[in-house]
């Protein structure tokens, strides 16, 4: 490959991935039905200043390398004619360049004796190059984007849907105890009273984030750029640790659902302990709110082959369940119940909660940066306050397996 090319290749590359790092900003503020912070919005005019820069810095190469490929193209249609100025038929053929010898091996394999005949005496007469003879020629390019297997879907607080973080401390209320009404025992006879008493759930911001000290030298000379990588994995790993975070915190307060026995499972059995725990959510919200079931990706293993796609009729999950649909976080419905699959899920269990039941607040403080100009590096950091909070603790309720 000729250098020209190896740039242009490139710089294709990185535009490709600073274009990949932008949608990732794009669906990360979508998937959360918000706007672009302040933050992301100066990574994403970073990331597009750099494309136009580079898409100028391709120009000139993309206009040198189109002259060298007609240059070429012209050469290998005067080849016929050069070829047959050589006069002596045994005499090593000597191809005035690259296109000439393609246009030979083109033709010999058309069939075309006479070009047969010319490659035979080329490869016969000359000594064989090949890759190992020229080591310091051959480049190792690095292909964009970079391979990084971390789940940031966030399956349960997507399906809350994060609140704003109104502040370090706040509270939420909430009636512990309704007015009452009655029958009035006769006329002119006291109706029934009963006061309202409304309790507080008390909530304290949590700080989750994390940083990393790069060289210098490892943002100037890295193809992806390091510092666009190193941010993109630590927004991945926060999704993943505050998800796992508010589902530990529903799983500890949740009320103990309908086990499921030892051994393999029923479809029947399965669903009696979700219509169960709906049972108890609706005692427990007074049917607000939407339910959901979510379980880990261990556990598909045992749900997953009791309810498969296109399911004979009557069924408890129509449609079934597809394997491949967890990259999403849905993989179906049973008796009507969502379920999701989420990382942060522990192992035999299934949680089944209402969204009147449990909240998420959150407030991304984004990416941050502070330059070291005494070693020559940059520190980076990611940061946000999360906070999942529980309304209703028998509004949520865990359904385990016996081992």
């Amino acid at each position: 490959m000729r250098a020209t090319d190896s740039m242009l290749a490139r710089y294709t590359a990185e535009i490709e991935e600073r274009q990949s790092f932008l949608d990732g900003l794009v669906e990360a503020a979508e998937t959360e039905s918000r706007d672009l912070s302040e933050k992301e919005m100066e990574l994403a005019t970073r990331a597009r200043d750099r494309i136009k820069a580079v898409n100028e810095l391709m120009q000139p190469l993309e206009e040198a390398r189109k002259i060298s490929g007609d240059s070429s193209e012209r050469i290998a249609q005067l080849a016929k004619y050069m070829n047959a100025k050589e006069g002596d038929d045994a005499k090593e053929p000597e191809y005035r360049s690259a296109g000439a010898y393609l246009i030979d091996r083109w033709r010999a394999g058309l069939g075309e004796q006479e070009a047969v005949r010319r490659l035979d005496l080329y490869h016969r007469a000359a000594a064989h190059q090949t890759t190992a003879d020229n080591p310091g020629l051959i480049p190792s390019p690095v292909i964009a984007p970079v391979v990084n297997f971390v789940d940031s879907s966030r399956p349960l607080v997507s399906w809350l849907g994060p609140r704003q973080l109104p502040g370090q401390n706040w509270s939420r209320p909430k009636v512990t105890q309704h007015t009452n009404v009655a029958v009035q025992s006769a006329e002119k006879a006291e109706l029934v009273s009963q006061k309202m008493t409304i309790a507080k759930i008390a909530a304290t911001a949590a700080t989750y984030g994390g940083y990393v000290n790069v060289s210098r030298q490892d943002v100037d000379f890295t193809q992806p750029g390091i510092m666009d990588v190193i941010i993109g994995d630590l927004a991945g790993v926060y999704a993943a640790v505050t998800e796992a975070a508010a589902i530990a915190a529903f799983d500890a307060a949740a009320t103990a659902g309908l086990g499921l026995p030892t051994g393999a499972n029923t479809a029947d059995q399965i669903a009696a302990s979700l219509w169960d725990a709906a049972s108890k959510i609706y005692t427990a919200t007074k049917g607000q709110g939407r339910v959901a079931a979510f379980v880990s990706p261990s556990y598909l293993a045992t749900i997953g082959p009791i309810f498969p796609p296109g399911p004979a009729v009557p069924s408890q999950a129509p449609g079934g369940f597809e394997a491949a649909g967890f990259a999403t976080g849905l993989v179906g419905q049973i008796s009507g119940i969502p379920v999701y699959v989420s990382a942060g899920v522990g192992t035999n269990r299934i949680l089944v909660l209402s969204s009147a039941a449990a909240e998420a607040y959150e407030d991304r403080i984004g990416s941050l940066q502070v330059v070291e100009p005494s070693v020559l590096g940059v520190q980076v950091a990611y940061a946000g306050y999360f906070v999942p909070l529980v309304i209703e603790a028998t509004g949520i309720v865990k359904v385990t397996k016996t081992p």
